[in-house]
C-alpha cells in the first residue's frame, strides 16, 4: 500500500497517539476504563464515528462553505454517533448501560473534530479514512491497555476472566483516583521508550544527536530529527557538489589531454 496512505495509520497508533502523546479524549479514558471491554467498546464505537466521519467530510470538503464547518462537522458527527448508538442499545443493552452518557459525548469529543479539521477537510478520501482508522485503533489499544490494567489490579480479572482472589483486589483503581494513577503510569512508561530512543541513533536517524537523553523531553525528539535530518541533508548536498566537480575537472583534464594529443600528432 502506498505510504501515503500508511503514514497516518502508523502515527494515529504510536507517534502521534491521541491518549498518550496528544492527551486528547481524556474524559471518557478516565471515565470508562473501569474495565478492559469497556475501554475497548468505547475506543471501537469512536473508531467507527471516525472514520465514516472523516470520509463523508473528506468527500464534502469542497462543498461546505467555510463560515459553517464546524456546525456541519457536528451535525454529520452526530449523525453517525446517533447511528452507532441506536445499534449499541438495540443488539448490547448491557454495553449500553455500561457507557451511558459517554457514547453521545463522542459527538464532542475532540478526536473526533480536531481530526476533520486537520485532516479530512484537507486530504482525499482514503487518506482521511487512514488517519480515522490509525487514530481510532491507536485510541482503543490506549483505552484498553489503561482498562486491563485497572480491571486486573481492581477487580482481579480481565475480560471478565477471574484469576486473583478478592483478598488480594486494590479497590481504589476502579475508582477515578485509580484512573488518572494508570494513565500517568503508562505514559510515563510509554515517554521512557519513546525517550531512550535517541542514544540509539538520534529518534531513528543514522546521524547520532549527541545529547542528553536523560534530560530530553520526547516532545522534542520529533524537532531534533528535523534538524539531524538537514544536517544530514546539507551534507548530502555538499558530497554530491563535490563528487560533481571532481567529475567536472576530471573530463575537463582528459578533453586538454585528448586536444593536446590531437595537437601533437598534427
Amino acid at each position: 500500500m502506498n505510504n501515503k496512505y500508511m503514514k497516518p495509520l502508523v502515527n494515529g497508533l504510536f507517534k502521534e497517539n491521541p491518549t498518550f502523546v496528544l492527551m486528547l479524549g481524556m474524559c471518557p479514558t478516565l471515565a470508562v476504563t473501569t474495565s478492559a471491554i469497556n475501554g475497548m467498546s468505547m475506543g471501537l464505537s469512536t473508531t467507527v464515528v471516525l472514520i465514516l466521519s472523516n470520509m463523508v467530510i473528506s468527500l464534502l470538503r469542497n462543498i461546505i462553505p467555510d463560515k459553517v464547518r464546524i456546525p456541519a462537522f457536528i451535525v454529520i458527527v452526530a449523525s453517525f454517533v446517533t447511528m452507532v448508538q441506536l445499534l449499541i442499545q438495540g443488539f448490547l443493552p448491557s454495553l449500553d448501560k455500561a457507557l451511558g452518557l459517554y457514547i453521545p459525548l463522542i459527538v464532542v469529543n475532540c478526536i473526533i473534530l480536531g481530526r476533520a479539521e486537520s485532516c479530512a477537510s484537507k486530504c482525499g478520501v482514503l487518506e482521511s479514512a487512514g488517519d480515522g482508522i490509525g487514530m481510532g485503533l491507536g485510541f482503543t489499544w490506549a483505552l484498553t491497555a489503561i482498562g486491563a490494567v485497572r480491571e486486573i489490579l481492581g477487580a482481579g480479572s480481565v475480560f471478565g476472566f477471574q484469576f486473583i482472589p478478592e483478598t488480594f483486589h486494590i479497590s481504589i483503581f476502579v475508582l477515578a483516583p485509580g484512573a488518572f494513577f494508570v494513565l500517568a503510569c503508562l505514559q510515563a512508561l510509554l515517554n521512557k521508550l519513546r525517550i531512550s530512543k535517541p542514544a540509539a541513533g538520534g529518534c531513528g536517524s543514522s546521524i547520532a544527536c549527541g545529547g542528553n537523553c536523560a534530560a530530553c523531553a520526547g516532545s522534542v525528539c520529533a524537532e531534533n530529527q528535523k534538524k539531524l535530518d538537514e544536517v544530514k541533508a546539507e551534507a548530502e548536498a555538499k558530497a554530491a557538489a563535490e563528487k560533481a566537480a571532481k567529475a567536472k575537472a576530471a573530463a575537463e583534464a582528459k578533453a586538454a589531454k585528448a586536444a593536446a594529443e590531437a595537437k601533437k600528432s598534427e
